[in-house]
Formats: C-alpha cells, sequence, structure tokens
C-alpha cells in the first residue's frame, strides 16, 4: 500500500482506516518484542500516533505497512532500553518441592504476560499465516525471544515470523545486509539451545482436544485426583506467576493440589478466549464468605498426544481477567 508523493494528508477517516487496517499484526509483533499486551498496546498506539503526525513526511517513498514496522521497531527498542528481560518461572531456576515456603512473588515487570489470540491473530487471514500466528505468540517462543538482545529480537520476528528479507529489514534497522545476517544468526543460535522455533507446530484444536479439555475441567471442578492423574502427562510442569516457584512432574503438581493449593477444591473453570495460541480458562475459587466465586487464575494449558503437558496459572486477575472478558466474580 503506497501513497501519494504528490497529495496532501488523506481524510481523517481514510487515514485512520488506513491505519487501524495493520492493529493486529503490529500488536503481535511488538508483544513478541514486549511480552506484555499492556505495553504492547501501548507500543502500537504510540506507533499509530506517530504516523497521523509523521504522514506528511511519508509520501510513499516505501509501502505504508513497512513504515510503520519501522516506527513499531523503534517504539519497542526505546521501550526496552535498559531493561531487564521479562521471563517464565521456568527461566528463573531449578524446579522446587511443592511447598509453600517456597513461594516468592516478584514484581509484574518480570514475567511475561499472556495475551488472548483474538488480539494478534487475523480472524480471517489465510489459514497458513493463521497457524503461523499462533505458533509465535506461544509462552515458550515468546520467553524464548526475551534471551535476545532487542535488536537481535526484532531481526529474528521480521526475518523468521513474517519471513522479510534481509535486505529489507536492513533498510528499516538503518544498517547492513551483512549486520541482519550476523545477528540473524546469533539469535538462531540462541533460540535452538532453548529447544523452540518459530516453526514449532500448535496442536490443531480438534474433537479429541476438546473432549479431554472438557474431561479436565470437569475433574478439576469436582477435585478428582485419579481422573487428574490419566490426564496430566508425567514429566508435566506447572507455574504461577507471580510466584516463582514452578513444579515439575505430574506427582508434585497434585502434591501441591491437595496440600498448599487445596483450597481451590471447589472451584469453577470456565472457559474463554485462547491466550498465547493454547487454550485458557478462567478459574474462580468459592468465596471466603460462602457466597459465590472470587477470581483466582487464568489457566493457560498446553497439550501434546493427548495429554497436559504444561499448566501456567497467571494470578494477576485484576488485569488479565478483563483483557480477556472475565466476569470480576461468579455467583453461586
Amino acid at each position: 500500500m503506497h501513497a501519494s508523493s504528490s497529495t496532501a494528508k488523506p481524510a481523517t477517516d481514510e487515514l485512520e482506516s488506513r491505519l487501524e487496517q495493520h492493529r493486529a499484526e503490529l500488536t503481535a509483533y511488538c508483544y513478541r518484542m514486549l511480552a506484555s499486551p499492556f505495553e504492547a498496546e501501548d507500543a502500537v498506539q504510540e506507533t499509530l500516533i506517530r504516523a497521523w503526525r509523521g504522514f506528511d513526511r511519508f509520501e510513499g517513498r516505501a509501502a505504508l505497512r513497512s513504515w510503520l514496522y519501522r516506527i513499531a521497531t523503534n517504539v519497542c527498542l526505546d521501550m526496552l532500553n535498559g531493561r531487564e528481560r521479562r521471563a517464565l518461572p521456568v527461566d528463573l531456576g531449578p524446579a522446587q518441592e511443592p511447598d509453600a515456603a517456597n513461594l516468592n512473588a516478584l514484581p509484574e515487570t518480570t514475567w511475561i504476560q499472556p495475551i488472548p489470540d483474538p488480539l494478534v491473530v487475523p480472524a480471517d487471514g489465510d489459514p497458513a499465516e493463521v497457524a503461523v500466528s499462533r505458533e509465535t505468540i506461544r509462552l515458550a517462543f515468546v520467553a524464548a525471544l526475551q534471551h535476545l538482545p532487542p535488536r537481535q529480537r526484532a531481526v529474528l520476528i521480521l526475518c523468521e515470523v513474517l519471513r522479510w528479507k534481509a535486505t529489507e529489514v536492513a533498510e528499516l534497522l538503518e544498517t547492513s545486509v551483512a549486520s541482519v545476517n550476523s545477528a540473524l544468526q546469533r539469535a538462531r543460535t540462541t533460540l535452538e539451545a532453548s529447544g523452540v522455533s518459530a516453526a514449532d507446530p500448535a496442536p490443531a484444536m480438534d474433537e479429541t482436544q476438546r473432549a479431554l479439555l472438557a474431561r479436565y475441567v470437569d475433574a478439576f471442578e469436582r477435585y478428582d485426583m485419579d481422573a487428574l492423574t490419566s490426564l496430566i502427562q508425567e514429566d508435566a510442569t506447572q507455574s504461577m506467576p507471580p510466584y516463582d516457584l514452578w513444579l515439575s512432574g505430574r506427582d508434585d503438581i497434585l502434591r501441591w493440589w491437595v496440600g498448599p493449593g487445596a483450597g481451590c477444591r471447589g472451584s469453577r473453570v470456565i472457559p474463554t478466549l485462547a491466550a498465547n495460541g493454547a487454550p485458557a480458562f478462567g478459574q474462580y475459587k468459592p468465596s471466603a464468605t460462602g457466597k459465590g466465586y472470587e477470581p483466582w487464575a487464568l489457566q493457560v494449558l498446553e497439550i501434546s498426544h493427548g495429554r497436559i503437558v504444561e499448566f501456567t496459572f497467571f494470578l494477576d486477575t485484576e488485569t488479565i481477567f478483563p483483557l480477556f472478558g472475565l466476569p470480576p466474580r461468579l455467583e453461586s
């Protein structure tokens, strides 16, 4: 899409429409860079404001999409300047025993935050593009990206996820093709060490998976440990940001659930928007008043070969639940 080099700024409605067409993909890009849906939203808003204010200087010298990515990249790099990377608990240390004494809460800025698929996955895009979008916002991939220095991160996303040519990335970053290729090679090496890649397929949500999730919800609400044992892979993991504790192995997960986590007994679990390409549920614990249910966690589940292999329970419900359209509490 090109603007005319000889015409004035388009009418307000037309320009807003042209810019808004790129919001979802820019949000996905900024989320991969920043690992926070709220910071990604801020970055995209700043990008669109700068584009609006600078449109007269754009003059069609490049595709509008490329120009927006240049702005978004600069915004993200500014936001990342001097900041510690966001992470998941598994990135910060070894698994620990399922003991409440091992719970240590860290600041919100420590953690990768989940994002609803509809904000970043095109609703009516090409199936192959939708699949790539979903695969490259998965929590493990976003966490691996955070190990890269910001400019390497941008190069890898642009080249590996968005399939830009090295010449295009070099122009965007105002550097040489050789520098882009070198950064890309270093980024690939780092990602390979983490065991994830942009090409890792996300399991398709089919009837088998839906049946598995239905059994999980039923078993969790009944707090039936025998039924849950049959659904969870033996080497599954569980983490609970903002706590740095994470658990390795089904036995330790279940020991937590019947021990320090026993307050989850009697919870309600309701499906919500997919998060990071994975099924997600809002969990509500019984209220201490005996009436209704209070928000407790956004559960994001990873499934592989017919079993649940990873639980990430995001406990910052005050900010995350509204993002996913979940109610502030459930009545009895």
